[in-house]
């Protein structure tokens, strides 16, 4: 019955503060605003899948994980494309490495950064080899030595 997830929601501190985030920074369209302190976004294009910004009081928020999907040739440049931004980019681990991960169980490359709420944001694509569950978590340029694409 679940075909995928349409839309999720979290909760920000000033609405105009990260409305400019999504909007400008990462380039969300524009959905809808109501008179509630609320935005919503479109992700993918219109009628694929939405997020929604709710603002609400400090005590209110609770810090939450999300993924944007996008393809493999997005991911190739995604980290100069978040710095050029001045976001701050991680891997899984956290470490200082400013490198894309692979989840090899998936497999699916991916990288970390953060919004004005520090809400943990993540670009993922998944990629087109057979998963190596024994693999745990690798750079993604030893995957892709592993494949032959280095």
């Amino acid at each position: 019955m679940i075909q995928g997830l349409f839309e999720t929601h979290i909760h920000v501190a000033d609405l105009q503060r990260s409305a400019e985030f999504y909007e400008k920074v990462l380039g969300l369209e524009f959905a809808y605003e109501d008179r509630r302190r609320v935005r919503l976004y479109w992700i993918g294009g219109r009628g694929q899948a939405m997020l929604g910004i709710w603002e609400k009081e400090a005590s209110q928020i609770v810090r939450q994980h999300f993924a944007f999907h996008t393809s493999i040739d997005n991911m190739k440049v995604i980290v100069p494309y978040l710095k050029d931004r001045g976001l701050q980019v991680r891997n899984f681990h956290d470490d200082g490495d400013e490198n894309p991960f692979v989840f090899a169980w998936m497999p699916a490359v991916s990288i970390y950064f953060s919004d004005p709420d520090g809400h943990s944001l993540e670009f993922i694509s998944m990629l087109p080899d057979e998963p190596k569950p024994e693999m745990g978590i690798v750079s993604w340029e030893e995957w892709e030595t592993l494949h032959g694409r280095a």
